[in-house]
């Protein structure tokens, strides 16, 4: 996946202190941003796995506030955050290309919103990772 080794090098340029701040209240830092993009892999890696395995796939909606605040990202050290969502991605690569092409129709639900494919469901994980990339500022290393 060069999206996240490239993102990986543009942030680790990113100082510890520096990634902490927020930039205005209510919206989170780029260390809560990259704990963000960990836990939609996580839930993510969970419904790819899953969703291979029957016809229609219901999973509960990610309450990403409460996720990120539980986790206090912020205390994380920053280079062991990007190592460790860095990782986590390339996993979630291999598991993605292991897809079988039968499954990428698998009809998902997710929590409250409209069923998606699964193929659908992978397409929109790449492109929530590139918004919030940009978000941090290191989105124009990774088109």
């Amino acid at each position: 996946m060069d999206i996240v080794e490239t993102a990986s090098e543009s942030l680790a340029h990113i100082d510890d202190s520096a990634a902490s701040i927020r930039p205005s209240p209510g919206k989170w830092s780029k260390k809560e941003l990259i704990g963000h993009l960990l836990d939609s892999a996580v839930n993510n890696h969970h419904r790819f796995v899953r969703a291979q395995r029957i016809d229609n796939f219901v999973f509960p909606h990610y309450e990403q506030e409460h996720w990120v605040e539980s986790q206090a990202y912020v205390e994380r050290d920053w280079t062991e955050l990007i190592e460790l969502w860095r990782l986590y991605n390339r996993h979630l690569a291999h598991v993605i290309r292991r897809v079988p092409e039968s499954s990428l129709s698998v009809t998902c639900k997710i929590g409250p919103y409209e069923p998606v494919s699964l193929n659908e469901l992978i397409d929109d994980y790449l492109i929530h990772l590139k918004h919030h990339l940009r978000q941090i500022g290191v989105g124009s290393s990774i088109e």
